[in-house]
């Protein structure tokens, strides 16, 4: 690792939400927030040098792996990835646009698994960390989200199987996250939306919760965190 506590740390989805809470975090730390995502940062959130960020659409796996090599190439070094980005589309499975379907899978699974890809050269030589982003309902089920449940129960199952492929060489951390305060739920139909009294967690502690990951010494590792509000339902 580098001389700061979390080091370089890319991240996806990092110019909105989760992921822009995170590249704050670890500014904040000291570190070097990476940000790959579709659109730019906005400065009054999230303020980074030009050359910190890659424009890319995380559906197209290949062009999500060739960025992530120009940015931690102009950067120099990686001390770590946390995958962030991620999209659903909600509906019945019959009623879904099947190019929509597809692209949540793209996105929130094959993304992820470009960017660790890609990444991995540089991870392994710093002796870095993943951390990568699921969902509680990458292990509980709800009617009319096929494909996120689908997406997001094969981002666990590439952690966890990373994670023994990996041991003594990465550290693989699995990030559970319930419900947040994010645009996420913005321009869905008002059923898939929480409702006015829903109990969501502010990204910034769930961002906490990634740096704590992040921090651990080497050797040592928390291989799975579920962050949820102390009232959401949907834990466990």
């Amino acid at each position: 690792m580098t001389t700061s506590r979390v080091g370089t740390v890319l991240v996806t989805g990092g110019s909105s939400g989760l992921g822009a809470a995170v590249a704050r975090a670890v500014k904040e730390e000291g570190g070097r927030p990476l940000v790959l995502d579709r659109a730019w940062p906005d400065p009054q959130t999230l303020d980074v040098p030009e050359g910190d960020v890659e424009i890319v659409d995380l559906a197209d796996a290949r062009s999500a792996e060739s960025s992530v090599r120009e940015l931690v190439g102009r950067a120099g070094a990686l001390d770590a990835v946390v995958t962030c980005a991620g999209t659903d589309a909600c509906g019945r499975f019959d009623d879904v646009d099947p190019v929509e379907w597809d692209r949540v899978v793209h996105v929130n699974l094959i993304g992820t698994v470009a960017v660790v890809r890609a990444a991995l050269p540089w991870l392994m030589s710093s002796g870095g960390r993943v951390v990568t982003v699921a969902s509680t309902l990458g292990l509980r089920v709800l009617s009319d989200a096929t494909a996120y449940c689908a997406s997001k129960f094969g981002v666990i199952g590439f952690s966890r199987a990373l994670a023994v492929e990996m041991q003594g060489r990465l550290g693989v951390t699995t990030l559970i996250p319930g419900g947040m305060q994010t645009a996420f739920f913005d321009g869905r139909d008002e059923q898939y939306r929480p409702g006015p009294d829903a109990k969501l967690n502010r990204p910034e502690d769930v961002a906490a919760a990634v740096l704590f990951a992040l921090r651990q010494p080497p050797g040592c590792e928390v291989r799975e965190l579920v962050v949820t509000p102390s009232v959401e339902g949907s834990w466990p």
